[in-house]
């Protein structure tokens, strides 16, 4: 199954039995203001590289169905709640917006500390203060998790998965199954059940494709291509505003781009400020350099939040640096870009580089190995820079002509 094209997972109704009265203002070009209500799988996290998640892409494929369609998306999702965190916050983050449509998605939290009684009655009150508000509501089951977390087994996660179904049922509330939806994907290709998930619990971006696809399938019971997505401009936000203030930009680069990308951004903006910090990943395998990456990144600066924080993270994980299995392969380059982003906003930048830039000769291990890593870099929001087969150009024309475009700068 390719990464990139997930199918839906034949779990929504394809015609909704009752139209929300949502779709219809959509249809026409009537404003419409849409509320996210979740924990961090709905926030936007390093998970899907912290500048959008599901919420906006719910917006994205709406715009797509109904181009006549005035639509602002909100997203309420933080990191850590339960329904019982989020209800005292309901009335402030949710119903002050006087949304036509509530999409709200809890469980994982639920799971490790709210009993299954009490997450049940919290949905029914999340779903009475929605309707008593004057907006419809989606309830989202939790997404299905992997192995790994001794607080949320799949078991678990099931089980409020299924709470939800029943309260919408009971409640004659529309539920997304994105449990069952990634079900569907990890019962039928592996491969591409490890390239949904950002962790054990988190999807990454093309998780939240799915999750975003299903949610506008249950609300209009149309299905929509997510796979792709217009470009977030710039794709270097911090570093150009710092460029474009004077200010210093400081930069945790791998090799050979510590020495690199100083210059390029200088031949760009002369007279830039530019602090570089070597990251030394050569002869590493990735294990390893997962754990560099843990050591240089958000953790350090959370624990030491006095600490300069970087503007700029280089990632350019050598072609060499091997895993003892494709799992493991997934799962410690994920991380490296986990690692490396910041856990939430203020947010730093942070651009990945294929070993074909700076080593254009590579064997068929090599390239295959690139490849690998290219399906891995797609499953996050992030810039990467790739040399095209049979482009011979210099690696630094390469690097300055990508630093232009994503800095929306002229081309040195």
């Amino acid at each position: 199954m390719a990464l990139s094209s997930l199918p839906a997972s034949g779990i929504a109704p394809d015609s909704p039995a009752n139209p929300l009265r949502t779709v219809h203002l959509l249809e026409t070009g009537q404003p419409v203001r849409i509320v996210c209500f979740g924990d961090s799988v709905t926030g936007v996290y390093y998970h899907t590289g912290g500048r959008r998640a599901w919420c906006d892409l719910v917006g994205i494929a709406l715009q797509r169905l109904y181009p006549r369609a005035r639509l602002e998306m909100i997203n309420a999702g933080i990191s850590g709640n339960s329904t019982t965190d989020a209800l005292p916050r309901m009335a402030a983050d949710v119903l002050r917006h006087r949304p036509q449509l509530v999409l709200a998605m809890f469980g994982l939290n639920d799971v490790t500390r709210v009993s299954p009684d009490d997450f049940r009655a919290n949905l029914r009150q999340i779903v009475q203060r929605s309707r008593q508000a004057g907006a419809e509501i989606i309830l989202m089951t939790p997404n299905l998790v992997s192995d790994g977390d001794d607080k949320r087994t799949p078991g678990k996660v099931a089980a409020y998965a299924q709470i939800t179904r029943e309260v919408g049922q009971e409640l004659a509330v529309p539920v997304t199954d994105t449990f069952r939806a990634f079900q569907s994907v990890q019962t039928t290709d592996h491969r591409a059940w490890l390239g949904l998930m950002s962790d054990t619990i988190h999807p990454n971006l093309r998780g939240h494709k799915l999750l975003a696809a299903e949610a506008v399938r249950t609300a209009t019971g149309q299905r929509v291509s997510l796979a792709e997505l217009p470009g977030l401009q710039p794709g270097l936000p911090r570093v150009r505003a710092r460029l474009q203030a004077k200010e210093t930009v400081r930069i945790i680069a791998m090799k050979p781009y510590d020495t690199l990308v100083g210059p390029a951004l200088q031949k760009l903006y002369p007279g830039a400020q530019v602090e570089v910090t070597a990251w030394d990943a050569t002869g590493q395998s990735l294990a390893l350099i997962e754990a560099q990456a843990k050591a240089l990144g958000w953790p350090k600066f959370k624990e030491h939040p006095n600490l300069a924080r970087p503007d700029l993270y280089v990632l350019a994980v050598p072609a060499a640096a091997g895993a003892a299995s494709e799992d493991e392969f997934f799962h410690c380059y994920t991380w490296i870009m986990n690692w490396s982003l910041s856990f939430n906003p203020p947010n730093w930048d942070c651009l990945v580089i294929l070993p074909s830039v700076a080593q254009p000769d590579q064997d068929q291990a090599q390239r295959a190995a690139e490849n690998l890593a290219r399906e891995v870099i797609r499953g996050q929001d992030l810039p990467s820079l790739q040399r095209t087969p049979g482009d011979a150009r210099p690696t630094t024309e390469l690097l300055g002509e990508e630093l232009a475009e994503l800095l929306e700068a002229p081309k040195p």
